[in-house]
């Protein structure tokens, strides 16, 4: 349960993120930049956060990875809910032997831990950004699937949906227009848990070198190039996992309000 005295603070977080990635745009060459004279340097006027190993400064190279981890989340999320989407609204709507082969399918994909399978594929695709959105698509859609799925076997006995079945209304009408609608906040609450599970999972891989590579920055390169340097310069690594910490914990925070919001359950009764 959110207190009211931090109701706003997901929406702080998630707009600070997303003011991070713009300012990303902004910095330039100037995160990758090396300055030989700056190795591990304290703060200054150039970087309040101080300088990481190369002499870059860490600031900049926070906001990088703000714009990363942003654009790989974002991403995936997309992706993930439009196949797992589809997938899931058509195989129940349709039902018989093709519910039941996407259904065994799901099993298959959550018989593996999401984040091995994920390794696996980068690990087999090579390091880069969009090979890291392909392999967290390749195990996020299943969750989507399963929520659209369930929904559908809800509501596709709904009065409107048998109406328009008498009607003769082709199906992929019925299915946008009269079923899709209907499970848009679910899966926005899903959504939201699922962008926090990307960030983490973004610098997972990065962290194994397995995501974003040199000069581009990801946070989770940042703290893993950082942990050499952890009783000299902690900065390069509390600097990243906060702002790691605290771009989770937002937008986790935002899932739940949302799910409360629309929990008809826990609204107060009015007489």
């Amino acid at each position: 349960m959110t207190f009211p005295t931090f109701k706003w603070l997901p929406y702080g977080i998630v707009l600070a993120w997303l003011l991070m990635a713009l300012g990303g745009y902004a910095v330039g060459h100037a995160a990758i930049e090396v300055q030989l004279d700056k190795l591990l340097a304290l703060s200054d006027a150039g970087s309040w956060l101080g300088y990481d190993e190369l002499g870059r400064p860490v600031w900049d190279r926070l906001l990088m990875g703000a714009q990363t981890s942003l654009l790989v989340a974002v991403s995936v999320v997309v992706f993930s809910a439009l196949i797992g989407t589809t997938i899931g609204v058509y195989s129940a709507y349709v039902g018989g032997w093709t519910d039941k082969v996407v259904l065994k399918i799901i099993d298959v994909f959550l018989a593996f831990p999401g984040l091995l399978l994920a390794i696996a594929l980068a690990a087999i695709l090579g390091p880069g950004i969009e090979n890291v959105v392909f392999a967290l698509v390749t195990v996020g859609w299943v969750g989507y699937a399963r929520l659209a799925r369930a929904q559908t076997l809800s509501l596709r006995q709904r009065e409107h949906i048998l109406a328009a079945k008498a009607m003769a209304v082709p199906t992929h009408r019925i299915l946008f227009r009269h079923l899709i609608p209907l499970m848009l906040a679910p899966l926005g609450v899903e959504a939201t848990f699922g962008i926090a599970g990307a960030v983490i999972s973004e610098a997972g891989l990065s962290f194994l070198g397995l995501g974003v590579q040199a000069p581009d920055a990801s946070w989770g390169s940042m703290i893993r190039e950082g942990t050499r340097y952890l009783l000299v310069a902690p900065h390069l690594v509390w600097a990243p996992g906060i702002a790691l910490m605290l771009v989770v914990l937002g937008v986790n925070l935002l899932g739940d309000q949302w799910r409360d919001r629309l929990d008809v359950k826990a609204r107060p009764r009015t007489v």
